[in-house]
């Protein structure tokens, strides 16, 4: 399937800042099922854009903008054909070992009720895949999909006590769960498309990759209650939302912003695209000046 994404993210201020820096992850990197076409970020005013990799493999770049305009927008656009890979992930150049994503972070703390939470789940399996599965299937039925009922600052523990959350929320608590039960697991941002037709949103998607002995990092995406497949393009990874954002940053100076944003999917079958070059682990071009 060729997956055709268009990100914007727009600040709008009452006062304008001295200086706005970004750390931009919209650049998506290929791998086994995923092939990278034509990808870039556009801005609407001058910046200067810094390429590099994080710990964690992401393409990232550090945005500076010194003559900051009443509006900012960074768009990512671009294409990429997935594959099915029944939600396994080959094929990245990792640098941490699987062992490190067994740490807590603040937003994926496991508490006692998480912990047997977990324990209940998985029960006396110990299949890895299968104990995976179990978290997956558990989150579903234990969580209601609810928007507006958690913010980005809202941990693990009080979406789990709450019932409640969106995907960042579940993304978390599967990361929380599979920790607890020695199950190295990552937080992962990107773009679904959905086959319900509703592919523009107001936020990108998240779900969840999971260390499977045997098989390596597989998705699992507790939003959906299902592995990933070829409907999802995937951006960034991280311990949790803070390191795998789209989009974070700080200004100096400034009044009150506004920040929205606007994911939007479209996609064909690959037999029905025309056929492209890869671009070996995720092409970037770099931006054009736009006016709008």
């Amino acid at each position: 399937m060729r997956i055709t994404v268009d990100h914007r993210t727009t600040y709008r201020y009452d006062t304008r800042p001295r200086r706005v820096m970004q750390l931009l992850r919209l650049t998506p990197v290929g791998f086994e099922g995923q092939t990278v076409g034509d990808w870039s970020i556009d801005l609407n005013c001058d910046a200067a854009l810094i390429e590099k990799r994080d710990a964690h493999c992401n393409v990232v770049h550090l945005m500076t903008v010194e003559d900051v305009p009443e509006e900012v927008v960074i768009t990512a656009r671009g294409t990429v054909d997935r594959e099915n890979t029944n939600g396994v992930v080959a094929g990245l150049d990792e640098m941490l070992p699987p062992l490190v994503y067994l740490q807590d972070s603040e937003l994926t703390r496991a508490n006692a009720k998480i912990c047997a939470f977990a324990e209940d789940v998985i029960g006396n399996r110990t299949d890895p895949l299968e104990r995976a599965h179990a978290l997956l299937a558990g989150l579903y039925d234990h969580m209601t999909f609810s928007p507006g009922t958690t913010d980005v600052t809202t941990t693990a523990a009080d979406a789990f006590d709450r019932g409640t959350g969106v995907c960042q929320d579940l993304s978390h608590l599967f990361c929380a769960t599979a920790r607890a039960a020695s199950i190295p697991a990552r937080y992962v941002s990107g773009h679904l498309y959905r086959q319900d037709g509703q592919n523009d949103q107001e936020a990108a998607h998240a779900w969840a990759e999971a260390w499977v002995d045997g098989l390596g990092w597989v998705s699992f995406d507790p939003a959906h209650g299902i592995s990933t497949d070829e409907h999802y393009v995937r951006l960034a990874v991280g311990m949790d939302y803070l390191q795998a954002a789209p989009v974070v940053g700080t200004r100096a100076g400034g009044g009150m912003e506004t920040l929205t944003v606007a994911a939007s999917t479209r996609a064909v079958p690959l037999r029905n695209a025309q056929s492209q070059s890869q671009i070996g682990g995720g092409g970037f071009r770099r931006q054009s000046q736009q006016q709008q």
